[in-house]
């Protein structure tokens, strides 16, 4: 059974960091894409960032473009989300996402806060 767990949401203030950690399980991942996305309270869930897990390429939303980084380790299953220069804005629920390539088939973890003053 798949699952993915993140890890590594709270509180900061505005302009400092967090790393979000995806621990996934259950399978082997080499045809899928690992994402993360956010819920912001009141609106839609939205793409954050995404990687390849086989060749790590990567591809960010336009307002994280600069500041966050995504990577995995192959070795520990885990994919890692880097949030560097954080802003109120980004307050959200992070959830993990792992999507076999080409399909609309994907699997969700349950999600971590980040919350971010100002």
């Amino acid at each position: 059974q798949v699952q993915l767990v993140e890890s590594g949401g709270g509180l900061v203030q505005a302009g400092g960091s967090l790393r979000l950690s995806c621990a996934a399980s259950g399978r082997t991942f080499n045809s899928y894409v690992m994402g993360w996305f956010r819920q912001a309270p009141g609106k839609e869930r939205e793409i954050v960032a995404t990687i390849t897990w086989s060749g790590g390429r990567t591809n960010y939303a336009d307002p994280v473009k600069g500041r966050f980084t995504i990577s995995r380790d192959n070795a520990k299953n885990t994919v890692y989300l880097q949030m560097n220069s954080l802003e109120p804005q980004d307050t959200a629920v992070y959830y993990c996402n792992a999507r076999l390539a080409g399909t609309s088939y994907d699997y969700w973890g349950q999600g971590t806060q980040v919350t971010v003053s100002s």
